[in-house]
């Protein structure tokens, strides 16, 4: 055994922070394994940075919020949330257990259709969807929440032109009382945006109102704020039946639901704070409770995302250089940053040694490989001294990272899914430079 580099001593003041009852966690514990996969043969396997993704969790968080849902309503249809995570993979596992697909964008639609859904199973949202788009949609009965009166303009003009009168909704922007009011999108209830829309609608008689739709904002820790928008939906869809004469086939609310993340300003972490499925349905139970409808019940849809992904995606990634920074704190520079982890502008990430270190732990923080000074995934956290070529593990980092991920300096790496068998399954190959630049074309008196 060689002789260990020598390191200049230091003295670093402690900083222990504000306590809180629940005491303080040192460091990090090693995490060795994902489903008794080992962690270095992921990456012997796959290289490092990896992602990983468990199919089993996937299935059981679905199993979970449909459970939650349905106990207290007869009927709910639950919706993947495409921008979350569109990996095919993924998609197919939420739609293999009856989920149907929440598009915002041409991309997005086609990629649904690509992946085998019915077009009849896909909720097409979003302030912009492209005229062409709109036409496929109101030909094959996609349910299409209409943003704005523009948007109402070109469907009028495509079901006039198709001689149909398709089944559309209406989204509507709505203050719960509890998280900041989301206006830019839809129709305002409370200034009567939304019945005025509706009574277009109906005095046109060209479209056919089907449904109402609202999404109050995301990463939402209040179940309450379910409650009041929930309610605040129900009453309108009184008011449409009781002045318009239209029930309503459906009543969407979205999604928003937290995962177990925790967010930089959040005092306590969020495996303490985040609701649980069952508190979001309450909440949203209680608020539907409001409901007149004379026949049969609508439709509750969900278009739930974060919830439901972020638990089962893991992040492997490796040390690549240790050092001290100006203020005497130890920093480990990793071989994934930002660019793969784009969220770490919004959460604590958990980080953890995939491998017994020796030494005491001490604040050190999280560094990325990008020539940028603000490729840092964690300002300060608790980490034994980790060495180079060390694996890491950051958790929580199945939504938004997969959809949002850059080329940015570096190529993207292979995602991984382990089955519930225990396989190891690649469902999206490392980039290389060829799929980088395969869409560029250099003009002739610059190609020699």
């Amino acid at each position: 055994m060689g002789k260990p580099p020598y390191e200049k001593p230091i003295i670093s003041k402690l900083a222990p922070g504000v306590a809180n009852k629940f005491g303080h966690r040192l460091a990090a514990p090693v995490i060795e394994s994902i489903e008794g996969i080992s962690i270095r043969d992921l990456i012997a396997t796959h290289g490092s940075p990896l992602f990983v993704f468990s199919e089993k969790k996937l299935r059981s968080q679905y199993r979970d919020l449909y459970a939650a849902m349905t106990l207290r309503y007869p009927k709910v249809k639950l919706a993947w949330s495409y921008k979350t995570n569109y990996l095919g993979a993924v998609c197919r596992v939420f739609h293999d257990e009856g989920a149907w697909a929440e598009v915002v964008s041409d991309f997005e639609y086609n990629r649904a259709i690509a992946l085998g859904q019915h077009r009849s199973e896909i909720i097409y949202n979003g302030p912009y969807k492209s005229r062409s788009s709109l036409e496929d949609a109101v030909s094959n009965g996609t349910i299409v929440n209409i943003d704005h009166y523009d948007e109402m303009l070109v469907l009028e003009e495509i079901a006039g032109q198709q001689k149909t009168a398709p089944s559309v909704g209406l989204r509507v922007n709505l203050s719960t009382g509890f998280t900041p009011h989301w206006d830019r999108f839809g129709f305002n209830l409370e200034n009567g945006q939304a019945m005025t829309a509706a009574e277009r609608i109906r005095s046109r008689g060209v479209l056919r109102l089907a449904g109402l739709h609202c999404h109050i904002g995301t990463f939402i820790l209040e179940a309450d704020a379910y409650r009041s928008a929930a309610r605040k939906l129900a009453e309108l869809a009184n008011q449409i039946e009781k002045e318009l004469g239209i029930s309503l086939d459906y009543l969407d609310l979205g999604g928003g639901f937290a995962s177990r993340n925790t967010l930089h300003l959040q005092y306590l972490p969020g495996d303490e704070i985040s609701p649980s499925f069952q508190e979001y349905s309450n909440a949203i139970m209680e608020g539907l409770d409001h409901l007149d409808h004379n026949g049969d019940k609508p439709t509750l849809i969900l278009e739930t995302g974060r919830a439901l992904v972020d638990d089962a995606g893991y992040l492997l990634t490796s040390v690549v250089a240790t050092k001290r920074l100006g203020d005497g704190r130890r920093a480990v520079v990793l071989d994934a940053g930002t660019n793969l982890l784009p969220t770490s502008a919004w959460y604590r990430h958990d980080i953890f040694p995939a491998t017994m270190c020796q030494g005491s732990p001490e604040p050190t923080a999280v560094l990325g490989p990008l020539c940028m000074q603000i490729d840092i995934l964690r300002e300060n956290m608790m980490l034994p001294p980790l060495t180079n070529g060390d694996p890491v593990v950051v958790k929580r980092v199945g939504a938004y990272n997969v959809s949002q991920w850059t080329q940015f300096i570096t190529l993207r790496p292979a995602v991984v899914m382990i089955s519930p068998g225990g396989k190891v399954h690649v469902i999206r190959k490392s980039e290389t430079l060829d799929d980088v630049t395969g869409c560029e074309e250099i003009p002739p008196h610059l190609s020699s």
